[in-house]
């Protein structure tokens, strides 16, 4: 019996790739299993290779596996494209449909079975993926209930025949694979667990559960990969809660009407990807310039221009931080997991009224469409924070018609901030400079003043949490730093270092800006060497780091941009050339 078993289903795009990972990953989420899944898909609406990796474990898992237990495939290019994760003990489930081959190189057993004619002979060929879900259940000698009751669940409003012909076709593709087990020469059988399910959601649904569950009432958003799923958890549930959701013609659209809502007292935010966070980039400083609250979702993917849409990447982090003209105050902040995704999303919501300014949080298609276990969400933990928002009527002397000083220069920087329609708090509101009143001003003494009060709002800022700290070792050889969804596979990657004799420490940072300046260089001091992990060529997190703190020779850069996530044996492989080299230092 196993601890973990990695399992892939691979075809062209729109022959239910998708639904069949889900079906499997649905039944093993509720038998009590940890899951990570990654999705590798084109971008196209049908045709090109498509496939769905998904991890299973008896314990936590944040990472997709080096490796490759199980591929279940539709077609000959899957095989080829995917054999290199294989090892001899791994097993290819085929469909005979596809006249399957191994390549020379390929280590894994090839079985062959009739997914597609089995399925026309139950009543249509859609039923293959049944047939190939009842192979994998054969295989890891899984009880089929589980899975006849889910997808009793899941077809019962087609009507009992349809319920019945996937039932037929499910156990049709555990008898043929049952046939064959003799044959088969791996262990593929999991260790049991308490049958307890988890909970088991992409980022982005944890993303928009964070949104509602922080009190937004407003989304305005244009589709885009991989940041559209959030608009579409909004749309499902947001209504539910007396919100709204706004299909805008296009991302220029989306901030600013963000923007009119937040002014208007209504939480609210936009969701969007790099190539509409371009187009953002004016209504974000207008946001900066008129001290609004503005939350937005950058779900990073591929780029330039439209580059690689359905691929991981991190490129967008100098962008975020710098891309708006002229000086505001701004807060970028990064979750680490679907978990934190949610918790983080709520503290975002509270950070952009505190603070009146635009909050960007940072994602990645890895997070924001990788299907990962999520422990039990505490709603204990939820604080609303409105900062200096002003809802009832304000105090003023009998015949004063002046305007209220919403842009007041305070200790703090932040102002007083009362919603329209609160009596005594009239005053204008303009994207040029201006003085206390909101009114336009050139007044060379009036800009200084307003341009020090508002950076002074965010410049001590720190986060309850600004990183996700793993630090064992007061002298570390190697300090790993990273963001977003680089986590699971740096805290693998560290795992197996540690137990070949090494100390290492991890960071993941979670404010990215302002940039915790003193936590970062706390753990620098404690380590020979930093490595820097992230998914961009010109190592934008590195240089970040750089501008930040004193890391003199200590920088190790390991970057990815070729669109897959990192895997935890290229951390290792790396960490053991670094060892390697502070040995020949010594």
């Amino acid at each position: 019996m196993k601890s973990q078993v990695s399992w892939k289903v691979g075809g062209q795009q729109g022959e239910g790739i998708e639904s069949t990972g889900e079906i499997f990953a649905t039944a093993m989420n509720r038998k009590g299993y940890y899951l990570y899944g990654y999705r590798h898909f084109s971008s196209r609406i049908k045709g090109g290779h498509t496939n769905n990796k998904i991890r299973v474990s008896t314990s936590p898992v944040h990472a997709i596996s080096d490796d490759l237990d199980i591929l279940i495939a539709f077609d000959q290019e899957t095989i080829e494209l995917n054999h290199h994760e294989m090892r001899e003990d791994s097993v290819i489930i085929a469909d005979s449909k596809a006249k399957p081959e191994k390549p020379e190189s390929c280590r894994a057993q090839l079985i062959v079975l009739p997914f597609t004619a089995t399925a026309k002979e139950l009543g249509t060929a859609l039923m293959k993926n049944m047939v190939a879900i009842g192979s994998t259940c054969a295989v890891m000698n899984l009880d089929i209930t589980a899975f006849e009751t889910l997808i009793t669940n899941m077809f019962s409003k087609k009507g009992e025949k349809v319920v019945e012909m996937n039932i037929a076709a499910l156990n049709e593709g555990y008898r043929l694979m049952n046939e064959q087990l003799d044959t088969v020469e791996g262990d593929y059988v999991l260790q049991t667990t308490d049958n307890t399910p988890h909970l088991y959601m992409i980022g982005n649904d944890a993303i928009g559960l964070g949104a509602l569950s922080a009190g937004s009432r407003f989304m305005a958003a244009y589709p885009i990969t991989p940041a559209s799923e959030i608009m579409e958890y909004m749309i499902d549930n947001l209504p539910k809660v007396g919100g709204t959701v706004v299909q805008t013609e296009d991302e220029i659209a989306a901030a600013n009407m963000a923007i009119g809502s937040n002014y208007a007292g209504v939480r609210a935010f936009t969701a969007s990807a790099g190539p509409g966070l371009s187009l953002m980039m004016e209504a974000i400083g207008l946001s900066g310039m008129t001290e609004t609250p503005l939350v937005i979702m950058n779900t990073q993917r591929g780029g330039p221009s439209t580059g690689l849409p359905t691929k991981q990447e991190q490129s967008d982090l100098m962008q975020m931080i710098y891309g708006t003209h002229g000086d505001i105050p701004k807060i970028v902040v990064a979750p680490t997991d679907a978990e934190d995704a949610f918790y983080l999303t709520i503290e975002a919501f509270n950070l952009a009224e505190m603070y009146q300014c635009p909050v960007i949080i940072l994602s990645d298609l890895q997070l924001s469409l990788g299907k990962q276990t999520v422990e039990k969400l505490d709603y204990n933990r939820i604080e609303i924070h409105r900062g200096a928002l002003i809802q009832s009527e304000i105090e003023r002397e009998e015949g004063d018609k002046s305007y209220f000083e919403r842009y007041s220069v305070t200790d703090s920087g932040v102002s007083p901030r009362p919603i329209p329609g609160v009596k005594g708090g009239i005053h204008h509101v303009t994207g040029v400079e201006h003085n206390a009143e909101g009114k336009p001003s050139e007044s060379a003494e009036n800009r200084q003043q307003q341009m020090d009060k508002r950076m002074r709002k965010t410049e001590q800022l720190l986060i309850q949490d600004p990183v996700e700290s793993d630090e064992s070792h007061e002298e570390a050889d190697i300090l790993y730093l990273g963001f977003i969804s680089t986590k699971g596979a740096i805290q693998e990657g560290k795992s197996r270092l540690e137990a070949q004799g090494l100390k290492v420490n991890h960071l993941q940072i979670r404010q990215l800006h302002p940039f915790p300046k003193e936590t970062i260089q706390q753990a620098v001091n404690k380590a020979s060497k930093v490595v820097v992990v992230e998914h961009n060529y010109q190592g934008q997190l590195a240089s970040i780091i750089k501008m930040n703190v004193n890391i003199g020779d200590k920088l190790v850069n390991q970057t990815k941009y070729d669109g897959t996530p990192f895997l935890p044996n290229e951390i290792e492989t790396k960490g053991l050339e670094i060892a390697k080299s502070l040995k020949e230092l010594v």
